[in-house]
């Protein structure tokens, strides 16, 4: 299969077929510019269909044993396996995702698929005391109905999967519609993997289109009745703003302005290697990554030099080759974007330890320090590999700087001493925090999420089921109630 031939298409109903808009997206290589493939873009009528088409599948979907619904994640975890070249090839293609990085984010799209295999089973009902003689309250948990779920450009198969799998698997309908750069590996892929997996035609559909041709019909449309949005804060503060007037549940995972602390008893070597990772993976192109990393003044010469070291040899290019870890960054804005970001933070006074180039849509590191502090830089998410260097004197002007700033995703601490790192790390105001570890980390059981204007909600395990499913009273009177009239 060429999945930028066989899957450039709407999938409504359980077919495959062009939009009927006006206009095409165009799927463009963001390392050489080649173009992959064009899609006509779906219409507000399109948008409709895939949901009614979910609507009308959902009903006899819910009904079915929970135990058969597990077996189609069962099967689409070893056809990612059978189809793990190909689909690596598609990362590296499609969003300029190195090697590296396509075996990361595959490797994670196979276990949270195995995590919807055990979410199949995991809704439980109660049967709740009431003070009313011979009255028994049943506590049913029972799927939304419908999902909308809007995925990001960064890790498209993923973060498509991480909540189109589990949606599906709790007894829902979805509708999907990826990120119009990576319509294929976040769109297209995922419903071919479900649809050869066995999943029954209309339960996922597959809508390719923008808000200039639907406005927000994705998010006001009566169906869905929960919507997963990950992106910018920005588009998610709109998505809540529509979902609350009309009422539906969201779960929102925005970005972060992550901070890595080093406290003075680290060790430096390790804090290096986890500091360079958490910031240049996938070009820093990630939400959880380190923006800022915040080092004790009596080892920030230390550290700042092994830093530097290593940044400047990282291998910078062509995504395709195995050697490479910082590839292209997704389009044309966003490389601008990344540029103008570290021109305006020297214009407010910041050094420049490392000042990369550009090359059309890749961007080599910069490494940026004596930031004042209110250089808009160090409060803005950096969607590109800049990493901004700022030395701390003690534990609580760490603390104060790690918690300025209107994010709160995911942040690490180092430090000789576990549990002061603990400690540390439960004062930080953020979702998710590592001791001795790297910000970029994601695993199917644990509560995903952010604080402040990173996001609303949890994903992941137990959290999957809060989000995807309700729950229904039944009460049942056994014998005669008296009433008062």
């Amino acid at each position: 299969m060429h999945p930028f031939t066989e899957l450039a298409s709407q999938y409504i109903d359980g077919e495959w077929r062009p939009g009927s808009g006006s206009w095409d997206i165009i799927d463009i290589n963001p390392y050489n510019g080649e173009k992959l493939c064009s899609i006509t873009v779906a219409t507000r009528d399109e948008v409709d269909e895939a949901y009614r088409a979910a609507e009308r599948a959902q009903r006899e979907w819910a009904a079915t044993n929970p135990y058969t619904r597990r077996l189609v994640f069962e099967r689409a975890v070893r056809l990612v396996e059978e189809r793990e070249q190909e689909i690596t090839e598609a990362i590296i293609a499609e969003l300029g995702g190195t090697r590296l990085k396509a075996a990361f984010e595959l490797h994670l799209a196979k276990e949270f698929l195995r995590e919807a295999m055990h979410l199949a089973l995991a809704p439980e009902g109660r049967i709740l005391p009431s003070p009313v003689e011979g009255k028994e309250n049943r506590v049913y948990r029972v799927p939304v109905g419908v999902v909308g779920v809007i995925s990001p450009f960064n890790f498209p198969f993923l973060l498509s999967l991480k909540s189109v799998a589990p949606a599906l698997a709790l007894g829902n309908g979805v509708v999907l519609k990826p990120h119009q750069d990576t319509p294929i590996c976040g769109g297209g892929l995922v419903a071919r993997i479900l649809a050869d997996a066995g999943l029954p035609p209309g339960l996922l559909n597959v809508v390719v289109t923008d808000i200039a041709e639907i406005g927000d019909a994705l998010i006001e449309h009566p169906v869905p009745k929960a919507i997963s949005f990950t992106g910018s804060d920005k588009v998610g503060r709109h998505v809540a703003t529509v979902a609350a007037r009309e009422f539906k549940h969201v779960v929102l995972e925005l970005g972060g302005n992550s901070a890595l602390i080093v406290l003075d008893d680290a060790d430096v070597d390790y804090a290096v290697d986890a500091a360079v990772f958490s910031r240049f993976v996938h070009q820093g192109q990630v939400c959880m990554a380190a923006n800022r990393i915040l080092v004790d003044r009596s080892i920030a010469d230390e550290f700042t030099e092994k830093f530097v070291d290593k940044v400047r040899k990282l291998p910078v290019g062509d995504p395709a080759d195995p050697s490479t870890l910082i590839g292209p960054l997704i389009n044309s804005s966003q490389a601008e974007r990344v540029s103008a970001a570290v021109d305006q933070a020297l214009a407010d006074g910041a050094t420049a330890l490392l000042h990369g180039r550009v090359d059309g849509n890749v961007v080599h590191p910069s490494i940026l320090t004596d930031l004042p502090e209110g250089c808009a830089v160090r409060n803005e998410e950096v969607f590109g590999p800049v990493a901004l260097l700022i030395p701390f004197d003690g534990e609580d002007e760490a603390l104060r700087i790690a918690n300025d700033s209107p994010y709160g995703l995911s942040g690490a601490v180092h430090t000789g001493d576990v549990e002061r790192g603990v400690a540390f790390a439960r004062r930080v105001e953020t979702g998710m925090m590592h001791v001795n570890d790297g910000t970029v980390a994601d695993e199917p059981i644990v509560p995903f999420g952010g604080e402040k204007h990173s996001g609303v909600g949890r994903l992941n395990g137990d959290h999957f089921v809060q989000a995807f499913t309700t729950t229904r009273w039944i009460a049942v009177q056994h014998g005669r109630s008296t009433f008062p009239f």
